[in-house]
């Protein structure tokens, strides 16, 4: 079974943001690693070259495949600023999305071109409901 590439890492997340190239990007990355933080109390941890994840949970799937994500994340990647977000498809967060502001969105991922963009009270209430979405659905388990 192929072997996951997205994993947690040692990398420091502050010097990843700091190498960012846009200083509008880098500015909006500092805001939503401070966001994410206090919404989920979780310290940022870097998950592969460019995600900057919060948490984390273990999934098993029923081919067998399983490993670690973070339970919500970002990466302020060139294109767009990609927010991982998990709970993004029940009605009460579509109801949320239509308030959210300017943003392209996929099964688990909403793509703004900037944070001013989006409604930062809407977002951190979406923030919170995945992660604690997440966090009921994948509980941590004692070892």
């Amino acid at each position: 079974m192929a072997e996951n590439k997205t994993k947690a890492t040692e990398i420091s997340v502050n010097e990843f943001i700091q190498a960012v190239e846009s200083p509008k990007k880098r500015e909006d990355a500092f805001a939503l690693k401070k966001i994410m933080e206090e919404i989920t109390g979780e310290k940022a941890v870097m998950w592969g070259p460019s995600i900057i994840g919060f948490g984390r949970y273990h999934y098993k799937y029923n081919s067998g495949h399983e490993g670690d994500a973070p339970i919500v994340g970002f990466s302020p990647r060139k294109a767009a600023i990609s927010l991982y977000l998990m709970d993004c498809s029940d009605p009460t967060s579509e109801i949320l999305l239509t308030q959210l502001g300017k943003f392209k969105k996929s099964v688990a991922c909403i793509y703004a071109n900037k944070l001013s963009d989006l409604n930062e009270p809407v977002l951190r209430e979406i923030i919170k409901k995945s992660y604690d979405f997440m966090k009921e659905k994948y509980p941590l388990k004692k070892v």
